[in-house]
């Protein structure tokens, strides 16, 4: 009872007229920046930090929330129409949302990723009132074993689910691996990959590789194979869901708050593998196989869900323990010790009307998403309608500004055009973009979780299976290695004309 009353002073805090202004705000900001291919929530708060400077600390924290949640949908919203994901949590929106979009269902896409993110994000802020202690004992008790297991779990779960082989997959993968190699190495500090350059000390930042395998790729796939194609606009549906729809939705964004909630609260990657595996579990689950890549409704709803838990998971660590899982997480650290605020155990005590007041801003930029979001949806649609030279031309300068902004440097120009050319290596080949990106992202902390966990076991590979959890997890791995094996003899014999292409 006692959260309950305090979230209802919350309520009295965020519900002030300036305080839902900067809700509203903070929401279109977001959702706008979002869509805007390489700029991402966190760089959004980033740029934003110093304009907060005249702004009460609850009213910054208020807007720096929407901002959060809009800009994670705005993400989404390019991800299902231009296959150009707005930052890396989006980047799983692009398998079923883009083939849907192309179908003529775009807005539909668009409605459930909507009500993916208020479903997601209500029930994860609802856990986050209820059970951050709990979740945040759990982070704590966590140790390096058991991170890693769970990296090496998102990577087999992407390579097996994508592609039209394992082994393609697996290639993906490994170039996503070796691009995360590049810089200095944590431990030693000795340079890899950097052939000698000092631009490339620092390493390549993720955002740079998910624009330029997504965004640079598509578009010169799109210029050298269907530059003679005409540009017919594709038609938009209404924005609104059907019964067949909602019964197919309904479940999906119930199970992707379980899924998000719990991982991102740990730091293993932020909203990357709960999107993923949400994917994956959905894919599983679902009663229409063969729509899987061609445009399933339940690809968009369950992974949007999830994403948006995650983003209510990531506040539990960063609020009870000031222990950032995400880059925005880490940006809003800064901010709270911008303020002279460290959060922490005591910040429910001693800063509980920005607390509960930020918490109950997360309901409030939850209806203010679904309200301002799902009546634009046909409007956002709309954007396939732009003619494809105009369309990609655009893209390419969006993309060039959002690389651009990562570092100020115009070097990070022709690494994006690099990766661009592989991005059109891979569609040329065959190969799926996700499982690079996924590499990229947690490559450099799975391999920093196994060198410490094999430092605190001397070397001893059994320090990696030294825990109830991480036992779980390798088991897990193991079922979904077996699992194509042990389905086989249910399906009988195989048809001897049949030929399987690699």
């Amino acid at each position: 009872m006692n959260s309950f009353t305090s979230l209802m002073d919350g309520f009295g805090t965020a519900l002030t007229p300036v305080n839902l202004l900067w809700a509203a705000v903070g929401v279109l900001l977001g959702t706008a920046i979002g869509v805007l291919p390489g700029i991402g929530p966190a760089m959004a708060v980033a740029l934003l930090l110093p304009v907060t400077y005249g702004l009460e600390p609850t009213g910054a924290f208020i807007m720096f929330a929407g901002i959060y949640y809009g800009a994670m949908f705005g993400g989404s919203t390019t991800s299902i129409l231009l296959n150009t994901p707005g930052e890396s949590a989006a980047v799983v929106a692009a398998m079923e949302g883009n083939p849907m979009a192309k179908s003529g269902r775009g807005a539909q896409a668009l409605a459930a990723a909507a009500i993916g993110h208020f479903v997601g994000g209500t029930i994860g802020t609802i856990l986050l009132v209820t059970l951050a202690p709990k979740v945040a004992d759990l982070a704590v008790d966590i140790g390096a074993p058991d991170y890693f297991a769970i990296m090496v779990l998102a990577f087999i779960a992407v390579t097996s689910v994508l592609g039209s082989s394992r082994i393609r997959g697996l290639a993906s993968l490994l170039i996503g691996l070796t691009l995360g190699l590049v810089g200095l190495d944590q431990m030693t500090g000795q340079q890899r990959l950097t052939f000698g350059s000092l631009q490339l000390a620092d390493g390549i930042d993720v955002v740079i590789v998910a624009v330029g395998l997504f965004a640079i790729g598509e578009a010169l796939w799109v210029a050298a194979y269907l530059r003679r194609t005409s540009g017919q606009a594709i038609p938009v549906g209404r924005p609104w869901l059907g019964k067949q729809d909602v019964k197919r939705t309904w479940k999906s964004w119930l199970r992707g708050p379980l899924i998000g909630f719990p991982f991102g609260a740990i730091p293993a990657g932020g909203a990357e593998i709960p999107t993923f595996l949400s994917y994956v579990t959905e894919k599983r689950l679902s009663k229409h196989k063969d729509e899987w890549g061609k445009g399933a409704i339940e690809g968009v709803a369950g992974p949007e869900s999830a994403s948006s838990a995650s983003a209510a998971g990531t506040l539990v660590s960063m609020l009870t323990l000031g222990l950032p899982t995400t880059a925005v997480a880490a940006v809003m650290l800064a901010a709270f010790q911008q303020y002279g605020i460290q959060p922490g155990p005591l910040l429910f005590e001693r800063e509980s009307e920005l607390v509960w007041g930020l918490i109950a801003s997360l309901f409030v930029g939850m209806v203010l998403l679904l309200a301002l979001n799902l009546p634009l949806a046909p409007v956002w649609a709309k954007l396939l309608r732009i003619p494809r030279p105009y369309l990609y031309a655009g893209i390419l300068f969006f993309a060039a500004v959002g690389a651009y902004a990562v570092g100020g440097e115009a070097f990070d120009l022709v690494i994006l055009l690099v990766i661009g050319l592989i991005g059109f290596g891979m569609r040329r080949y065959g190969l799926p973009v996700l499982p690079a990106v996924i590499g990229v992202i947690l490559g450099p902390n799975a391999e920093q979780q196994l060198r410490r966990a094999l430092q605190i076991s001397d070397g001893s590979v059994r320090g990696l299976v030294d825990t109830p959890f991480s036992v779980s997890v390798y088991a897990l791995i193991a079922l979904i290695l077996l699992w194509p094996l042990l389905r086989k003899p249910a399906r009988g014999p195989l048809n001897p004309r049949r030929t399987v292409r690699e």
